[in-house]
């Protein structure tokens, strides 16, 4: 045991995985372990790669991971209402809103009414947001590259394939998802 805990010596954010299962399989024989295996590792992993991107590059070029995903929905998408910047960058409406206020005084979006509908609000970037993602995305890919060298090519191809397999199995599953 690791210093006066009851945590096993050697546990870490990686191995806790088979540690989880192995435990969970011992004292609930009937849950379905490869699911848990599963969805444990794409978590972790997606938690590591935000953690990276976040701190590598975003948080240096004056940003958060969240505020990154705004910016780059505003940069491909163009203009658009921050409900549809909501869903598109697959956060909240109540997150999105806040991260605008913080997007807008730093100059890098513009928020205006729309005219047909005095209740919804456009976003879109500035001159001055535009450059910065078009800076940041740069800083990004290298990272996105750096994590996608532990797969070959065809790799990458079958993980994306099965990624999207899982995501379209989302609606089987009634998953819920953000509005």
């Amino acid at each position: 045991m690791s210093h006066g805990t009851d945590i096993p010596d050697g546990l870490t954010f990686w191995s806790f995985v088979d540690y989880a299962v192995e435990r969970v399989g011992r004292a609930m024989p009937s849950v379905d372990l490869d699911a848990m295996r599963l969805v444990l590792t794409l978590h972790r992993v997606t938690s590591m790669v935000v953690y990276d991107l976040e701190s590598s590059v975003h948080r240096p070029s004056g940003w958060t991971w969240p505020g990154f995903r705004v910016l780059f929905v505003l940069w491909l998408a163009g203009p658009m209402e921050a409900k549809t910047a909501a869903e598109l960058s697959g956060m909240s409406r109540a997150a999105v809103s806040s991260l605008v206020n913080t997007l807008h005084r730093d100059g890098l979006v513009t928020r205006e009414r729309a005219d047909y509908d005095r209740r919804a609000v456009r976003i879109g970037l500035t001159g001055a947001g535009r450059d910065a993602i078009e800076r940041g995305f740069v800083a990004h890919n290298r990272r996105e590259s750096a994590w996608a060298t532990a797969l070959t090519g065809e790799e990458r191809a079958t993980l994306v394939a099965l990624l999207g397999k899982l995501m379209e199995g989302s609606s089987a599953a009634e998953a819920k998802r953000r509005s």
